[in-house]
């Protein structure tokens, strides 16, 4: 289907039946991305570029329209296919600079996704200073009916013990109408969310979203741990959406090409549903998530993990408090072990800003550390312990010992971040450092679990020589990324948990290697049950590691409202188990129990939300997973903000049940006095819960 430039009429050069999309060749050359059906002008290249010396025809805040991308032009595509999947790559090319943009637009027959890269390549004669290079550029997207003023925008902040908490405006609330006909040029601003610094999630996840009234969904993705941004503004009288890496505006990343050499931008993902709103459209990114992760067996196995650190021993171990902790665990059904922050202080004036060295502290265990994780084992669990590799502190020896080109710099000065500094894994030393270090805990020491925890936001990145910081941190995230796989290379079996601060660098970069996203580091029972909700839309529900912590203290609700909020996910359990009653111990290992009944089928389900997606503050949080077999749902009833308690039922949407005879039946707490009847013709489950503070996980027999 290849285009003959210089006629008339567009020409195709690929399209997707199932998303809708087609690139085509203008009569000028020019290669756009968007639906069939409309006007092909009103669309934007499908590669924008700025350069300095070549920046926008139109300034402001948007980074669409430039003059590279507009002199970009079509030269030739291919398409390779492998089974059902299907890889093309159109390259078009800049007649002034010699930039020729690869953009290679990977997705399957039948797939609701398309992932994006570009690799852009310098055949001029002259060095180009590239400031912003877009992943995937699409237009023309508007409301079936009412064009712009249908439209709905989804997006999430995401910040310390506060994660995935999603936002929706109107379109034309966000993006408002200037009366274009009356001024003669477009708007000067945009819709954007980005990353700052090296919390890759610190602030927003890179993951929004435009529906329509007929639910109808955009829906896209950043895959990138150093540095992302995302636009969508109007253009012509439609929306558009442009996907960026790290960019100089925003991340103090720019790339000096010289003739012949090349830079490869970030990945993105689209996926586009005719109806069916955000439910519909998580669903085939979550395959595209499952599709583009390393393979591990953790993925179908979902072993039950125990952590001695959240509202427990909190970074204070020693074989004493860790014995009993490991009998209760074990009891209760625990599969992993892991020994959180903490194993390694010996330092009378504290670890945070001593660490490095990765040594067990003598002190904390007299008769060594594998006397603990020996116990572990004995109690058929696999040992696993915390680690935070890329930094050293600043009173560790390892801060004098390395060579000053293995740590973050700017201005020649070695960046130092709460007591901290940051290796630089490109660096021969930081990275045999940090293979000494894995080796001799896994190989040595027997350990099957590392959370590896990130602590900091170092700012823009490090400056190597003549590099910006921006293209340092990409380098360093690219680096750590081959460093974690190469451990997974060395130590198959080895189970790798991402944690930032608990979400804050919740990427599909990380993901794609990682096995497990610690979800936040929220310590509140009350206030985990929307970031558990939504962590669906962040992170695979296999992947979504979410705390439970029942302590001896608590009553029976509320022993089940914190397990109950880790069972359509991964259980992250701890809390003092020794120290609990038969009943209250009763209740742990139940819960468990349950878990390893159904996790096979969550590690293939779908995430969706009856009741939308939660609200920071809402009384009532529903969460579901559609399974092969059956469908879950897992509903919270909190306290209530408002004069009084709140209504003791609730009605919950699951409309691809309606007019299935299914039984709906409460799997956990056992003991729970909740009610729930299903009405097929609704497609409707109610669920009474009597009292606040309580939860339940229903399931509901059928898909």
């Amino acid at each position: 289907m290849t285009g003959v430039v210089g006629t008339a009429e567009p020409s195709r050069v690929w399209s997707h039946r199932a998303l809708g999309l087609h690139a085509v060749v203008d009569a000028a050359g020019a290669v756009r991305l968007g639906a069939p059906g409309q006007d092909w002008a009103r669309l934007v290249p499908l590669v924008e570029i700025t350069a300095t010396g070549h920046g926008r025809l139109w300034s402001g805040e948007r980074f669409i329209e430039t003059v590279i991308g507009d002199r970009l032009a079509y030269r030739d595509h291919e398409t390779v296919r492998d089974g059902s999947a299907e890889r093309t790559t159109i390259r078009v090319a800049d007649p002034v600079t010699g930039l020729v943009a690869a953009v290679t637009l990977e997705t399957g027959a039948g797939a609701g996704f398309l992932r994006s890269r570009v690799r852009l390549v310098n055949e001029g004669a002259e060095p180009v200073r590239l400031e912003s290079v877009t992943t995937l550029t699409l237009g023309g997207i508007s409301d079936p009916g009412t064009g712009l003023d249908g439209l709905t925008l989804h997006w999430a902040d995401n910040s310390w013990l506060a994660e995935c908490r999603w936002r929706r405006a109107r379109f034309r609330d966000e993006v408002v109408p200037l009366s274009r006909s009356a001024h003669g040029h477009e708007g000067r601003g945009c819709f954007e969310r980005c990353s700052q610094g090296s919390w890759s999630t610190g602030r927003h996840l890179p993951v929004a979203a435009l529906t329509d009234r007929d639910g109808g969904a955009w829906l896209w993705q950043i895959e990138s741990s150093a540095g992302w941004r995302f636009e969508t503004g109007e253009r012509e009288g439609a929306a558009y959406v442009a996907l960026f890496g790290p960019d100089d505006a925003h991340h103090q990343w720019q790339q000096i090409l010289a003739p012949g050499e090349e830079f490869h931008t970030v990945p993105a993902v689209l996926v586009r549903t005719g109806s069916g709103g955000l439910d519909a459209a998580f669903a085939p990114l979550t395959d595209h998530r499952r599709g583009i992760r390393r393979d591990h067996p953790d993925h179908r196995q979902l072993p039950v993990i125990y952590n001695d650190y959240m509202n427990t021993l909190m970074g204070d171990p020693t074989t004493e408090r860790l014995l009993p902790l490991i009998e209760s665990a074990a009891s209760a059904g625990a599969e992993i072990f892991v020994i959180d922050a903490g194993w390694y202080d010996d330092d009378a004036q504290g670890w945070w800003d001593s660490v490095g060295a990765w040594e067990a502290a003598p002190n904390r265990f007299p008769g060594g550390i594998q006397e603990v994780l020996d116990a572990i084992r004995k109690h058929g669990m696999t040992p696993g312990l915390w680690l935070e590799p890329e930094v050293v502190g600043v009173r560790s020896p390892l801060a004098h010992t390395l060579p000053p080109e293995a740590f973050f710099r700017r201005g020649g000065v070695r960046v130092t971040e709460h007591g901290r500094h940051h290796l630089d894994l490109r660096h021969p030393a930081a990275r045999a450092h940090l293979d000494e270090v894995v080796d001799r805990l896994v190989g040595e020491w027997g350990v099957g679990y590392l959370k590896l925890d990130y602590n900091i936001n170092s700012g823009p990145g490090t400056e190597n020589g003549t590099e910006s910081a921006g293209a340092g941190l990409l380098g360093h995230h690219r680096a750590h990324l081959e460093w974690m796989a190469g451990l997974l290379d060395r130590h198959p079996q080895l189970v790798l948990e991402n944690c930032g601060s608990g979400g804050l660098r919740m990427d599909y970069a990380q993901l794609a290697v990682a096995q497990i996203q610690s979800t936040s580091d929220q310590q509140d029972p009350q206030r985990y049950p929307p970031i558990a909700a939504a962590a669906g839309t962040a992170v695979t529900p296999e992947q979504a590691a979410v705390w439970a912590y029942p302590q001896p203290d608590q009553s029976p609700d509320e022993i089940a409202f914190t397990l109950t909020g880790a069972l359509l996910g991964r259980i992250h359990l701890s809390g003092f188990l020794n120290l609990m009653d038969d009943e209250q111990f009763d209740l742990v290992g139940s819960a468990l129990s349950v878990y390893k009944d159904i996790r096979a089928e969550i590690a293939a389900a779908h995430p969706f939300w009856p009741l939308g997606l939660p609200g920071w503050d809402d009384e009532w949080i529903a969460h579901g997973l559609r399974g092969a077999q059956s469908t879950y749902v897992t509903v919270w009833r909190r306290e209530s903000d408002g004069d009084g308690p709140g209504a003791a039922d609730h009605a919950l949407a699951v409309p691809h049940l309606r007019g299935a005879r299914v039984q709906p039946v409460v799997l956990y707490p056992a003991t729970s006095d909740a009610g729930v009847e299903w009405d097929a013709a609704e497609g409707r489950l109610t669920v009474s819960l009597p009292r606040a503070g309580t939860a339940v996980l229903v399931r509901l027999g059928g898909s």
